[in-house]
């Protein structure tokens, strides 16, 4: 049995039909990925948790969003290439999407709903944000790139984590391995 949530339509970035359902029984980690980000780094240690892990059933799921200071400008094509080229990622990407605003995806809607509020130290990031002159999004919207939603096997929204938790932080981490363990 599907969750709503793994019942959205998606598109991968090779343009074909998906679903959250094609990882049912699997625990996936989603993340609003972009190309010219301070975070695109993070990219290397979403490979890095996604190869440890892909075995005992973690999806890294990547979803390019071009929501924050215009930091995910290309195409789907010119994002697949980078993606590979330098950070050799396997994990599976999907069509460039909206992650917040009244536009945003049904899929960033669901995950919003049922995890308001990113753990870690999204206040902090907030600071840095109004610090650059910018005004960040209120909770329950996305913050900035690489922000986080664990999703459990059962389809629900297990986590979500700011955008400065890096991939291999001791939390993220641990959360990722009490799902994998259930």
């Amino acid at each position: 049995m599907t969750t709503p949530l793994q019942r959205i339509p998606l598109k991968t970035i090779r343009d074909d039909d998906a679903s959250l359902a094609d990882y049912a029984g699997h625990v996936v980690l989603i993340v609003n990925v972009a190309s010219k980000c301070g975070l695109t780094p993070q990219y290397e240690g979403l490979e890095a948790l996604y190869e440890r892990y892909r075995e005992e059933g973690l999806v890294v799921a990547g979803f390019p969003a071009n929501d924050f200071g215009a930091q995910e400008p290309g195409t789907n094509e010119e994002i697949a290439t980078f993606c590979t080229t330098n950070f050799s990622v396997a994990f599976p990407m999907f069509a460039k999407l909206t992650a917040t605003g009244p536009d945003k995806h049904p899929l960033y809607a669901a995950l919003t709903a049922e995890a308001p509020k990113a753990s870690g130290d999204p206040d902090a990031f907030r600071e840095k944000l109004r610090g650059y002159g910018m005004t960040p999004n209120p909770e329950p919207e996305l913050l900035w790139n690489f922000e986080k939603f664990l999703v459990a096997r059962d389809g629900t929204v297990a986590g979500r984590f700011a955008p400065t938790t890096a991939p291999d932080d001791p939390a993220l981490v641990a959360a990722i391995e009490t799902e994998l363990a259930k």
